[in-house]
């Protein structure tokens, strides 16, 4: 799941769109309306999911620039989106300090920090504090898996995959399921105030190909860890695949944060 292939994007974009919290869209929109000229700027912004899902409702002047550091995702979001009022940057954000923030209004993500580290959220936030920023941080995952079709080692390879995504995803060891309680801490520190709310996936069989393709990309991260034998782990994977062709549902659960300064 961390590899940021177009076709997992694509996959997941619909269940994201679904799942995001429409009362925080709500207020982020708002606070648009409130501004002339709105910047944002998107950091991870893969193929413009982010962009695709708010840019219908913002105001028509509003000014983007979308930031990623993977040249193939960067063309295809250029590709589907265009140029009018969109900027595109090919950037590291491990190097957050030369991340140009002057004129920014809103800087959102989606499915973004759980990969990040607590090091760089900090930073993060307290470089958003300075410029007086708003965010709008979309999908964090929060830990929370569950099958409408219980397995006895549901829980072993849910506590394996966690442990994996608090492992060093390219900013230092990941927040995993901790990002949106780290951050909503780190700009409450700030003096932000903060918005929260539930984000799950809830995943049915009209879901099949999404499910399949999060299961299958469960299966590196949890044997990497090692608890779990080989061939227990397969016979799991035969038993999920196996629900999904039933109309079997999934849940994933993740958290969407806004957050104002003050």
């Amino acid at each position: 799941m961390s590899g940021f292939e177009t076709a997992w994007l694509a996959l997941r974009e619909p269940a994201d769109k679904a799942a995001r919290a429409a009362n925080l869209m709500a207020e982020v929109v708002a606070h648009c309306e409130r501004l002339e000229a709105p910047t944002i700027m998107d950091i991870g912004c893969g193929t413009g999911a982010t962009h695709r899902v708010l840019s219908a409702h913002l105001p028509t002047d509003a000014r983007w620039y979308l930031v990623d550091n993977d040249p193939r995702l960067l063309g295809e979001a250029e590709r589907r989106i265009g140029s009018i009022g969109v900027r595109y940057i090919q950037k590291d954000l491990t190097d957050l300090e030369s991340l140009d923030l002057r004129g920014i209004d809103l800087m959102t993500a989606s499915a973004f920090f759980d990969l990040c580290s607590q090091a760089f959220c900090d930073d993060l936030v307290e470089r958003l504090s300075r410029q007086n920023i708003a965010f709008y941080a979309a999908l964090n995952y929060d830990g929370r898996i569950r099958w409408s079709d219980p397995h006895e080692r549901d829980c072993d390879v849910v506590d394996a995959f966690n442990r994996h995504q608090r492992g060093d995803k390219g900013f230092g060891a990941a927040l995993g399921p901790e990002a949106a309680a780290w951050l909503e801490r780190a700009l409450l520190s700030r003096g932000y105030r903060i918005a929260r709310a539930d984000s799950r996936w809830e995943l049915d069989g009209s879901h099949a190909a999404l499910q399949d393709a999060f299961l299958r990309g469960m299966m590196l991260p949890v044997a990497e860890i090692g608890d779990i034998r080989p061939d227990d782990l397969e016979a799991w994977l035969a038993f999920r695949l196996g629900k999904v062709r039933d109309g079997g549902g999934l849940v994933v659960g993740h958290t969407d944060l806004w957050a104002l300064p003050r």
